[in-house]
């Protein structure tokens, strides 16, 4: 199939759902934000709930999914709260960290969570209305799958919000997985009737192979539910977006054949958050690049860096657990070198105190002491986007225009303090007159770095810096934004040439 954009993306609003998770939904909405922004109409993406450990900071100083900071790029506008009103973060298997309009409000465990529903879904609406008054279009994401019955008392994720502001649904579905057509007439007899009409059509994806092979079972989906397949969009190979939440399913990102590579090591925390921050480096051509799981033995590497965690205390345990305080003390002890985001900057320091129980029960951990500090946890979080630059000295952290540059984002409950942090590991910019402020820390042997900003390698020559810091003596600028944006163009290209786009916007208003 080959479609064109429609000449006029009608006003109004589209709600794409799941059979299941993972089914697409982020990748679809992202592409169709950049198509309906190709076709000049003024787009947002909204997700009312959204549950994922991986977030962005907003233009108004909130918090949200990373994958609706990714939508809003695509759609070219700036990541507000608004776009993802509701967000919860797991910090245990029971319970969340709960983020109404970008701010932290309470933890809630699983049961308590549906009692709050009520008061979600005002703040679910507010922002709605506000984005349908702003802009001429709006497309929605659902949670999970609308198919999950026990759940739809008080629903704010799929129908329940699309039945309260009367959007039509378009519903997604992975091949890839197999039982593709199972899923789609399982989902619809889930339904209430209602919630069955307002189903306009459905899209597959990740589909591999000879389409002819198809199109019988299409022809026989269409004649079961009388409702349209919209496109079938192949597996696309080799997108660098964003992930919501997940990690990749490929743990390893082997360097390309031929020349120095670096050996790169995260240990995959049970509580891992912003794990986008690797993404360039998964990206980049001449590093090798694993995420060590539970129960696999930590690899020899030339950089080990211990990511962000949304439970750093009993992240921390994990990781004793596992054998990672003795493998650290290896690697550091033949000349490795460790970077800490964020939880892991903490982890590096001498203590974690967690007084008021952010995180957990209220009481306190020892860290790995290699760096003198300690951390104590906060009801406040910081959120900032921040721009600034690497404090390393000499032709590691310096281009012939000066210091690598940085750009990136904080999100911490926690302010940690002590001498090791005279030594910091970036300078970051404060206010509008030049001003700076230290970030992190470094270790006197040079071996160990530490901060709370992630993204620390999406700019290029902060990649490059830091990898020539690890070891790799002729590392490469790579421009990871450059990349997402190219992989964005790759999505819309390839939804315009799969999807029936008139029908498809068709369904809007």
């Amino acid at each position: 199939m080959t479609a064109t954009l429609p000449a006029r993306v009608p006003i109004g609003t589209l709600m794409i759902q799941g059979t299941t998770s993972d089914a697409g939904k982020s990748t679809l909405v992202a592409g169709l934000c950049r198509l309906a922004r190709r076709a000049g109409a003024r787009v947002a993406p909204f997700k009312p709930q959204n549950m994922a450990l991986n977030s962005a900071v907003t233009v108004d100083g909130g918090e949200i999914g990373r994958a609706q900071a990714l939508q809003a790029v695509a759609a070219g506008i700036e990541a507000h709260t608004d776009l993802n009103p509701v967000l919860l973060k797991p910090n245990s298997d029971l319970g969340s960290q709960v983020i109404i309009h970008g701010k932290a409000r309470m933890n809630l465990n699983a049961r308590a969570y549906q009692d709050y529903k009520p008061l979600a879904r005002e703040a679910v609406l507010e922002s709605y209305a506000r984005l349908r008054a702003r802009y001429d279009t709006v497309l929605v994401e659902g949670a999970g799958s609308p198919a999950e019955v026990n759940l739809r008392a008080n629903d704010i994720a799929n129908m329940g919000f699309a039945e309260a502001v009367d959007c039509p649904v378009v519903l997604v579905a992975d091949i890839d997985r197999g039982g593709v057509f199972a899923h789609l007439i399982g989902t619809l007899a889930c339904l209430s009737e209602s919630e069955r009409a307002r189903v306009k059509g459905f899209v597959i994806n990740r589909f591999r192979g000879d389409r002819t092979l198809l199109e019988p079972g299409l022809a026989w989906l269409e004649q079961q539910t009388g409702k349209p397949v919209l496109g079938v969009v192949p597996y696309l190979h080799g997108l660098t977006l964003d992930a919501e939440d997940m990690l990749p399913g490929v743990a390893h990102s082997g360097a390309q054949a031929g020349g120095e590579t670096l050996r790169v090591v995260v240990p995959a925390l049970p509580h891992i958050s912003n794990h986008t921050d690797f993404d360039a480096l998964r990206a980049h051509p001449q590093v090798d690049f694993t995420y060590v799981r539970t129960g696999e033995v930590p690899p020899a590497a030339d950089l080990v860096i211990l990511p962000g965690s949304k439970n750093v205390r009993d992240d921390l345990v994990w990781l004793r657990a596992h054998g990672w305080e003795t493998a650290l003390a290896r690697h550091l002890r033949y000349g490795g070198r460790v970077i800490g985001i964020c939880g892991g900057m903490q982890m590096l320091g001498r203590a974690i105190a967690d007084p008021h129980g952010v995180e957990g029960e209220p009481g306190a951990v020892e860290g790995f002491g290699w760096l003198d500090y300690e951390t104590v946890l906060t009801r406040e979080k910081t959120l900032k986007n921040v721009t600034g630059a690497l404090a390393l000295e000499g032709a590691d952290g310096h281009a012939a225009t000066g210091p690598a540059r940085v750009a990136g984002y904080e999100i911490h409950m926690g302010e940690t303090r002590g001498r090791a942090l005279e030594s910091p590991a970036l300078w970051l910019a404060e206010g509008d007159e030049g001003a700076t402020r230290p970030d992190g820390a470094r270790s006197a042997d040079g071996q160990i770095l530490a901060t709370y900003v992630h993204g620390l390698f999406d700019t290029p020559q902060a990649c490059a810096a830091l990898l020539r810091w690890a070891g790799l003596a002729q590392a490469r600028a790579v421009d990871y934004p450059a990349l997402r944006e190219a992989s964005l163009e790759r999505l819309a290209d390839t939804l315009a040439a799969s999807l029936d786009l008139e029908k498809l916007f068709g369904v809007i208003g």
